[in-house]
């Protein structure tokens, strides 16, 4: 399963953006995301909504010491920023692990220590961008563009060239 870590998540400020991490984590394939910083109910409700509503099984959670997650994961940590290793150079070594993965995205300024304690610290540009932005990137890269089937969805979303059509089960 992969699980995101969203650091230093404020509330005010990070509502939309850490938000739109934990949507594009279910919407890309993750299992869970996990938000640290300061504890947010109401946005972990309307991500745990959204999973609610549209099926998959997705979980969004709150854990103050966001290192005794990186240091108690099992399996591989992808740390997703603009300073590491091109995404096209070890997307592939990534894939063959075959492993649970955690993925590490930043709110503020990232502790350098997040950078020693990952397995892997890559890019998905050498260029200021968002972490919504990385998390999308490295995920459809990571599944080579697949889509993510949602069982039990009590609205879906059916694909069409122009207007909307939803379909509520």
């Amino acid at each position: 399963m992969i699980t995101v870590l969203r650091l230093s998540h404020r509330p005010g400020r990070d509502e939309r953006i850490s938000t739109h991490c934990g949507l594009v984590a279910r919407a890309m394939g993750a299992g869970k995301i996990i938000y640290s910083g300061e504890e947010d109910r109401k946005m972990l409700e309307s991500v745990n909504d959204v999973s609610r509503r549209f099926g998959g099984r997705f979980a969004a959670i709150y854990e103050k010491n966001w290192r005794k997650v990186i240091q108690n994961f099992k399996g591989i940590k992808v740390h997703l920023t603009v300073y590491g290793l091109p995404i096209n150079k070890k997307i592939k070594e990534i894939r063959k692990k075959r492993k649970n993965m955690l993925i590490i995205i930043g709110g503020e300024k990232v502790p350098p220590e997040v950078y020693n304690m990952a397995d892997y610290n890559i890019s998905v540009t050498n260029q200021p961008h968002s972490e919504v932005a990385a998390l999308s990137v490295f995920l459809h890269e990571y599944y080579k563009g697949k889509e993510k089937k949602f069982p039990k969805a009590k609205i879906k979303i059916i694909p069409t060239e122009r207007g909307k059509n939803v379909r509520k089960n």
